[in-house]
């Protein structure tokens, strides 16, 4: 039973994103927003929903450590592994948009929830900001698209008698494939867990690999079908998104729920929150190369997010291996990627002069 509704969560998963993002990407061209909003709001926000129940839960249960590493470690997951992964099978193209607007708001978001949590909690105040700070960016969003609109009104005209038909059951695919895509993730989730239990994986490790990438799989298989079907603006989008959304909407909302607010470990501060930060730093000189995300870019996410879970699952076990891991990391991989993200940014800005 177990392995036959891992089967079915992968098909469902298949299916719900398959449905999605046609169902978007028309359903852009026939309202008039283009395919990048579509993806950094309905596509995004709803292949989030995972994260936002979760986190929900755990807030009302008192359980915050998990609501904060569900959020932070999904950001993680999201830029390393999901766009490593969609970057491989197609070259990402990146929008200007995301360069001069979505991708610094999600540095600087960053930031700020690492600055929120100094004091060793986020205040339901502060969930207040960052809830608002989500109503603000919608509407941005919104007022951007339409100034797009206005200033190219011939394209705007043919793209939307070419779907205006269809709207309806564009609507209906991206609602029944959201709906697919919760179910079959959970059931993906449940089944994955209870076959590494039976193979003997230790809760530990289930718990730092499955259950932190769990409430991602809607990104995963939403993101790497946009890139297969060459909807690179949804498949870009939906990460950068979806990050926006889990520290906005999915962190705000937990702190307000939260009876006292969400309480911070010393650990989590000095460790999983500037990590977050640095990967999403690490995502705009590599956005700056040409405007497209490279395979070789790609395989080089995907490899940070595999040393990243290593050092995570030696870090729980206090493994033997650790401190040579920590040392490699500090002193050759971390000053290498500074000089080479350095090296790209320099480059970019002499090319631009």
């Amino acid at each position: 039973m177990d392995i036959l509704f891992f089967i079915i969560g992968l098909f469902l998963l298949i299916i719900g994103a398959e449905w999605l993002v046609k169902g978007a990407s028309k359903l852009a061209s026939s309202l008039k927003i283009s395919p990048l909003i579509i993806g950094l709001t309905v596509v995004a926000f709803g292949t989030s929903a995972p994260e936002l129940a979760v986190s929900i839960k755990s807030s009302l249960t008192g359980q915050e450590a998990i609501a904060l590493g569900n959020i932070v470690g999904s950001n993680i997951f999201n830029v390393l592994f999901i766009l490593g992964i969609a970057a491989l099978i197609l070259p990402l193209t990146v929008s200007k948009q995301l360069l001069r607007l979505d991708v610094p708001l999600m540095i600087v978001l960053s930031i700020v929830v690492f600055l929120f949590s100094l004091n060793g909690v986020i205040s339901k105040t502060e969930g207040i900001i960052l809830v608002l700070g989500l109503l603000v960016y919608i509407f941005f969003l919104i007022y951007q698209n339409r100034k797009d609109n206005a200033a190219e009104p011939d394209r705007v005209i043919s793209e939307s008698k070419s779907g205006k038909s269809m709207w309806a059951k564009n609507i209906i695919l991206v609602i029944v494939g959201l709906a697919l895509l919760m179910v079959g993730s959970q059931w993906f989730l449940n089944g994955a867990i209870m076959i590494a239990q039976y193979f003997g994986v230790s809760e530990l490790i289930i718990g730092l690999t499955i259950v932190a990438a769990g409430t991602s799989l809607p990104e995963v298989v939403t993101s790497v079908l946009a890139a297969i079907r060459g909807e690179r603006d949804i498949a870009v989008g939906n990460v950068v998104g979806s990050n926006i959304f889990n520290l906005l909407s999915v962190l705000g909302i937990s702190a307000l729920v939260a009876p006292g607010g969400l309480e911070i470990s010393a650990s989590f501060i000095n460790f999983d929150l500037p990590v977050m930060i640095a990967v999403a730093f690490a995502c705009l000189p590599i956005f700056f190369t040409g405007g497209v995300i490279s395979r070789g870019e790609g395989a080089l996410l995907l490899g940070y997010y595999v040393v990243y879970t290593l050092y995570l699952i030696l870090a729980a076990t206090q493994h033997a291996s650790l401190p040579i891991l920590s040392t490699v990391l500090i002193y050759f991989v971390l000053p290498l990627t500074m000089i080479v993200l350095l090296m790209v940014v320099m480059q970019q800005f002499r090319r631009r002069r």
